[in-house]
Formats: C-alpha cells, structure tokens, sequence
C-alpha cells in the first residue's frame, strides 16, 4: 500500500501582485499566490504557442479552429522585432506581420491571447530576434541604457498602436503580456519595460516573465513561468539522453530547470545542481509558458519525440502543481525567407547550435504545415479534463508522498502525487520516461489519508503497466450529483445527453475502471457490483465505445456513466453545436463552423461517430453504429495522382566537416555544399490539387540534409533524424504546377558528430554514402463540411 497524508495548507497569499482587470470589469481576471481567477471563478489556461509572423496571414484562421479543437484556450506568440523593423525606423506590420489582425482573429475563434513582446525574443531567431542593424548602435542592449530604451520606446509605442482596444479590459482576448525572454540579471530593466510598454498602450490583467534558471526577477511585478522540455537540441552530440530533461517525468514542488538555454548561460546558478534546486518563493502561482509539443532539430543533435514523451511531462507537471499549462511549440512554423539575411538560430550570427534555414517544425502538436500529430490527441484527452475539472484542480495544493524516489535515477520508486484540500482531489500518476523506460509495478494499491476519512483505491493492488500515466479523482461528482468516493479512471466531461446527466471517463490499459460511490446506489447496465470498505463499487472491465452503466441514488436520481478505453478517447471530442454538445469519435479534429461541422480529413473514407444521434446529416452516410455512438461514414475524393521522380545524372560530394559557434559543434551544410547534393525532380499532376485544403509532398530519403527548391527558390529544408519529410504545396502550388519540384540531398560528413535517437540510428545513412529517395507520395487533406439536424431543435 502507498501511503499519503494530505496536510492543512494555509490559504493563498493574496493583494500583492499588481494585476487584474480593474474593478468592475464585465469579466474579471486576478491573481493570487495559488492561481488565477477569472469571472470569479478559478481559471486553469491551457496555452499553446503558434508565431503568427512565421505562417501565411491567409491560413491564420484555419490554424486557430485546428488549436481550439486540440482544447487550447490561450494562444501565445512572439513578436520578432527583426521582423518588425528589419530597417531602423521602418516599421512592418502588414500582411502576415499584422499583429493586430491575428489578435482579432483569435478573439472570433474564441482564443485568448498572450502577447510575447521581447524586445529580445530568442524563438531559435537570429540575434533573438533583435534586428541587424542594432548591433551598429552605440548602446547596451538588454539594460536600462538610455539610447537602447529609445530604440524599444519607439517599438512598443508602435506595438501598442496596433493592439490598440484589444486588452482584455476593453473587451478584446488579451490576458497576458511577456517582456524579455531568458533574461537573469537584469531585474530593474525587467521592470522599466513592464513600465514602458504600459505607458505604450500595451495592457494586460496578466504581466510576465519567463522564469526558469533561477532569473533575478523584480519582485511581485511580473509572474514567473516556467518550462519543461522532453529533450534538448542545445545539448551537446552525445550518445545518451540529455540528463537534466529527467527531471521532468517526477513529481516534484521544484518548479525551475537550468536546463532550458543553459548555452546561452554562463554557468549552472550557485547553490543549484541537476538533482537539487532550492524550493521557489510561493508568491506566485505555478505557471508555465513552455512545456515541450516536441522539440526542434539543429544539426549536431537531432532528437526524436514521440506523443507519450509529450503527454507524461504535461501531466506530471499538472501532478506537480501547474495551474497554467503553456506548450511550446504548439503549433509548427517555418522561419522568414523575406529578410536580408537568414532568419534562423546558427553559428553564423554566433549561436552554438546551427538550425535549418526554413524548418521551424518543433514535432509539434500541429505541425510547419498543420498536420495533426498523435501528440495533439494525446494532449486533447488531458485538456478535455482540464475543460471538466481544472477549476476544481486550480484550487487544490500538491501532497507529495513521504517515499519519494531517491534522485533523476530511480526507476524503482512509483512516481505518484495528490492534489487536494482535505476533501476532494485528484491523484497523478506517471510511468513513462523517454529512452529509459519505467518498470511495470505490480501490487499497487493506494491510500490517501484526508481530513475526514481515508481513502484507498483501486478496490485491489493492480499493475501499473510501463508508460501509463493518468489522473484519478477524489471524492467527484458525476453530472447528476452523485458523489464518487474515488474512481480508478479519469474523468474527460459531465454533460446532459437528451437530458440526462452523463460522465464520460477513460480507463488506463489493463486496469479496471472502478467507481466507489459515498452513498447508497443502485447500478445498471455493463457493471458488476461489489462492496469495498463499506463502498458500493461498480467495476467496468471492459472499457469501449459500448461500455456504460447507469446510478441511481436515493433520491431518486439518475445519471449515466460511459467508460472509454485508451483508443476510443484519442479520437473522443466534445462540441457544441446548434445549442447541443455533442461527444465525436473521430480520428481527425472536428471543427464547429457557425452551424456546420468541419472536418480537415486525410484518409480516402473518414468516419465519424456522434452522441446524441442527428436526426440527418447532411453530406454523410449512415453506417453501423459504434457502440452507443452513431456512425457515418463520408467518402472523399480518394488518393492524388502519384508524383514522377526523376534522379539527374552526377553523383553528389560530401561536405567537408566542419565546426562553429562558441561550444565547436558540427556546422549544417552551406549554400556552396547544396550545390553539389545529389538532385531529384519530382512533378506533381495538376489534379492533385482539385478540391485540395491541403497538399503534402512526402519523402522517404536516407542521406544527412536535404533541401527543397521551386523556380530556383528555397522553400523548404530538412535535417534528417527519422520520420518522413513533408513539404507542403498549397502556398507554393502556382510554382509548383509550372515548374516541378527540385530535391537536393547531401550525404553525411565524414567526421561530423551527430546524434540522432537510438530508435533510427540503424537508418541514419553511414558517412559518405550515396543519398537516395526511396519513396515519394502525396498526402492530400480534403475539406467536408456536414450539416447536422436534431429532430425538434433549431439546426
């Protein structure tokens, strides 16, 4: 049995921080030193990055339903003052540089908006961010230098011109604003820009600062967010997985990591280690700004993350105490190609790691071109939860159990917490790691010990499979008022469905889903019922599409209980539509569209499911239900025309190996290299593009980097470090229909040292080796637009 005492906790400190709407405000935002509140009402964000200056304006809308489906609240996005003001006082904030119009934007899709202002960015841009010309300015940048803060009065003042009546308190989606980015001693200049942008126009109820490498920061001005990565390009080409990125997958009241920009630091703070880093100062609610969607690629080291490594380090930090979730990147991007010189992180403006010239991908959630990830599925069924429950969550403080493991290498210890105020809570569990994995742990049973009663679930020791991670609840209501004890399955939503209250949970694999219920019940339907400690307890063994009991209580209530299981909710969504919420099964996001459904589909026949059941639903035919869910099928326009190939003559040359930036790690190749790469012509048939939303060209290759040209063009490169390459076609499809498609691949450099991650190292091409496209497909994303009615409702 492991055990946990949940302790009193004193209540938050509060009327400290100057922030918040002002008094009166239609919906007010504040702040404590536990969380924040909005509408009177704790508020957990789920916050997703997507940089509006590196996507095309006209795709914007499209993208920000896609992030609204995927359950994010809150977009962030950073504003790269090279791309602003590339020349000294030349100001652009046209087309996709149109700050202004992508705040609006997302305020129509029903997105928040926290606005990263800089004036140093960092975002893997050149310089962070800072234009060219600023290094010729007799100034000290990142202080409080005089002639630097005229250079940034002139940019926030333009800045606040273009979000002019978008802050929250005017009605607009502006909650947050971020001055600087990984700045650590300079607090009072932190300070002076919270100052200058506010006399700029620039107003938010939220101010804040990035907070991780333990940053001087001013006190009670600036809330400090944090981050969290699953792995580390900016680590050095070994062999083994980064170390500090361990820490990540334990529960723990440590809130920093000096591991995130530690090639940008001088040194590891004094007093702080990889193990240990002192407890932080709990003015300030715990919240993060960039918990890892993936991770991007330099050159010298090339991680691979897949969804699971994303999904347990969200969740472990849920279990650790984050009231704000905040995922960089969320959303892919592609650096500026409009600029006078390269965009991009590299050893050529003095960065130790080299990033491809195009390529902002970040395996993110939605990817450089919008695909959709496993790892947007694997984060929807945590922020379904959050959408039910993270107002109760916000509340609760962090319990960690007495036996906690011993240091970044145990692997023996369970890794569990509790949030809870004595009553009610939640318990997380973690059994996943990356490259490392956990051990089953058989015999598990735990045991919470609350104020008014002890708690012990699941009703028998069960085995915690490797890579499980999940969250139970503490004395829940389901939808109907009833009140559960606990349960060994996490909640995803409380509705009504044609009127009568449900709940829908998920059982984790091989364990099964139990609801210990604090009152006399009676139960029906796909449940067997025993007493536990005095509890009537319904187990669903089980769990699916079809798995569901009903409970009724004393009063006479009654109330529905539906039980996925782990498959069943990464396609479960729940929507609203014509004044109905709707629970979907679909494997691709499902998008409300005034009083239509959209659906962004990839396959030849795309399904869907629904609960409750339309009456019709127009451009959908109607087949075998699945489970308690309707089901219709919708047949798309099928496969594109396969694309030529076409290999010229010649064989390429192996770049010569070199070295650069200050840490001497293997450089990308150059401009002069591509130009003996071996070359590949690929055409696309024109009908590949009829009825297109989206059209990706996808390349099997072996070799070490490749790059794409249209007309002579750059438009798309890559390094390689495992998964296929997409290169999207619908913003270049004019070029492409009248010119075809140039791929250059280079071999791998004899001596460079790189890393890739164990799983495709067997794949990575030896030094020297001939590159090769061993497969070349299209993958066309078709639009469907359905139109359901229910009988007796307004459609």
């Amino acid at each position: 049995m492991l055990s946990l005492h949940v302790l009193d906790h004193a209540p938050p400190l509060s009327g400290h921080l100057p922030m918040g709407t002002p008094d009166g405000a239609e919906c007010s935002i504040s702040v404590d030193g536990r969380a924040i509140s909005r509408a009177g009402r704790r508020w957990l964000p789920v916050m997703g990055e997507f940089h509006f200056s590196r996507y095309p304006e006209d795709e914007w809308r499209t993208e920000l339903d896609r992030i609204r489906a995927g359950g994010i609240d809150v977009v962030a996005t950073y504003l790269f003052w090279n791309h602003h003001e590339p020349t000294r006082g030349e100001f652009r904030f046209d087309s996709s540089r149109d700050i202004g119009r992508f705040v609006r934007l997302c305020g129509e899709a029903g997105l928040a908006v926290a606005v990263r202002i800089g004036p140093w960015s960092h975002g893997e841009c050149r310089n962070g961010g800072f234009p060219d010309w600023l290094a010729d300015v007799d100034c000290v940048p990142r202080t409080d230098d005089p002639a630097y803060l005229a250079l940034v009065a002139a940019y926030y003042e333009r800045i606040g011109r273009e979000l002019a009546g978008l802050s929250w308190a005017d009605g607009g989606p502006i909650v947050a604003v971020q001055v600087e980015n990984e700045l650590y001693d300079q607090p009072g200049h932190l300070a002076t820009l919270r100052t200058m942008a506010e006399a700029a126009g620039i107003t938010a109820p939220l101010w804040t600062a990035t907070g991780w490498g333990a940053p001087q920061l001013p006190a009670d001005v600036l809330l400090p967010l944090y981050g969290g990565y699953p792995e580390a390009f900016w680590a050095d080409a070994t062999d083994g997985w980064a170390r500090q990125m361990r820490c990540h997958y334990f529960f723990t009241s440590i809130r920093d990591d000096h591991a995130i920009g530690a090639d940008l630091r001088p040194a590891t703070p004094e007093g702080a280690s990889i193990d240990h880093v002192p407890p932080d100062d709990r003015r300030y609610p715990y919240a993060t700004c960039e918990l890892g969607g993936g991770m991007a690629i330099a050159y010298h080291r090339r991680p691979l993350v897949p969804a699971a490594d994303i999904s347990a380090l969200a969740l472990a930090k849920l279990g650790s105490g984050s009231v704000w979730q905040g995922y960089y990147l969320y959303h892919g991007c592609s650096q500026r190609l409009d600029l006078p010189t390269p965009n991009q992180e590299s050893h050529a403006c003095g960065y130790p790691n080299d990033l491809p010239v195009v390529n902002y991908d970040f395996q993110a959630p939605l990817g450089e071109y919008g695909q959709v990830r496993p790892s947007f599925h694997a984060l929807r069924v945590q922020h379904l939860f959050l959408r039910d429950s993270g107002a109760d969550l916000a509340e609760l403080p962090v319990q960690l159990p007495d036996a906690s493991p011993s240091g970044l290498d145990d692997r023996e210890t369970v890794r569990w917490s509790v949030r809870s105020d004595g009553s009610t809570g939640f318990l997380f569990v973690n059994n996943h790691q990356p490259h490392e994995p956990l051990p089953d742990h058989a015999g598990v049973r735990f045991e919470v010990r609350l104020a008014d009663r002890t708690v012990r679930l699941p009703a028998e020791p069960v085995t915690i499979s490797t890579g499980a991670h999940f969250v139970w609840p503490i004395g829940f209501g389901l939808a109907g008022g009833q009140r559960l004890d606990w349960a060994s399955a996490q909640p995803l939503a409380r509705l009504a469905i044609d009127g009568v209250p449900t709940s829908v949970f998920v059982a984790a694999d091989g364990i099964p889903a139990q609801f210990a219920f604090a009152g006399p019940v009676s139960v029906d339907g796909a449940a067997e019922i025993t007493e536990v400690d005095g509890r009537t307890v319904a187990t669903v063994s089980q769990p699916g599409t079809d798995a569901r009991f009903s409970v009724t209580d004393e009063a006479g209530g009654t109330a529905t209980v539906h039980v996925l299981g782990q498959v069943d909710a990464l396609r479960f969504q729940r929507v609203e539509i014509a004044g109905t919420d709707v629970l979907i099964l679909c494997d691709d996001p499902v998008i409300v569209d005034g009083e239509a459904l959209r659906i962004d589909g990839t396959d030849d026949d795309v399904t869907l499911a629904m609960l409750p059941a339309p009456t019709t639903l127009a451009g959908a035919e109607r087949t075998d239900d699945d489970g308690v869910f309707s089901a219709w099928r919708i047949t798309t326009a099928g496969a594109p025309p396969r694309p030529r190939l076409v290999r010229s003559a010649g064989g390429p040359r192996t770049p010569q190996t070199r070295t650069g930036g200050p840490h001497g790690r293997a450089s990308a190749p150059t401009d002069e290299d591509f130009e003996h790469a071996a070359v590949f012509h690929v055409t696309v048939d024109e009908r590949a593009f009829d009825d297109a939303a989206e059209l990706l060209l996808r390349l099997t290759y072996t070799g070490d980097a490749a790059r794409a040209y249209v007309g002579g063009r750059l438009v798309a490169d890559h390094f390689w470090f495992g998964p296929d390459w997409d290169v999207g076609l619908r913003r270049i499809a004019a070029e492409v229909r009248r010119h075809g498609i140039e791929i250059r691949v280079l071999p791998r450099a004899t001596d460079a040292r790189v890393y890739v991650d164990p799983a495709v190292r067997h794949r990575f091409a030896a030094p020297g080796a001939r590159p090769e496209i061993q497969h070349v497909r299209l993958s066309r994303t078709h639009r469907i637009t359905l139109r359901p009615e229910w009988e007796g409702r307004d459609a």
